[in-house]
């Protein structure tokens, strides 16, 4: 694989500039399951193999709490990456806790012991005031 290859996954997941600033740049050791690695850099990690393996050409991608070990920034930053840029002709199912993470989504699923207790984009659920994602937004802001 040429390094060209490697450069673009590491820049579309924001790992370059970390990655340049090491010694070793591309031949640096991330250790036995990225034990030299931070929560959210292997994380990013993850996400940079999903941009080599699959080319640009993904249909469905599914990131469960795939940025929950990445503080707020960096979440944002690779949300919009994700749904924005690099994937945005794919079909993405974020499941996550941290409702920032879901607020720029064409539609939200929210559940409730397994269940679907409600659909809709994120704005018209944040109007709603019987919605239970509207709910959870005021308790996390309180």
């Amino acid at each position: 694989m040429p390094d060209s290859d490697l450069w673009g996954a590491l820049e579309s997941a924001h790992l370059a500039d970390w990655v340049r600033s090491t010694n070793a740049g591309l031949d640096y050791e991330c250790g036995e399951g990225g034990a030299n690695l931070s929560a959210g850099q292997r994380q990013l990690v993850c996400l940079a193999r999903v941009f080599l393996s699959s080319g640009g050409r993904v249909r469905l991608l599914i990131l469960d709490e795939a940025t929950a070990a990445m503080d707020p920034f960096t979440d944002n930053l690779v949300m919009n990456t994700v749904i924005g840029d690099v994937f945005k002709d794919a079909t993405v199912i974020i499941i996550a806790h941290r409702l920032s993470t879901v607020m720029n989504t064409d539609r939200i699923v929210v559940l409730d012991h397994g269940q679907v207790v409600e659909t809709g984009h994120p704005q018209d659920l944040l109007n709603n005031p019987n919605s239970r994602f509207s709910a959870m937004n005021k308790v996390k802001h309180s």
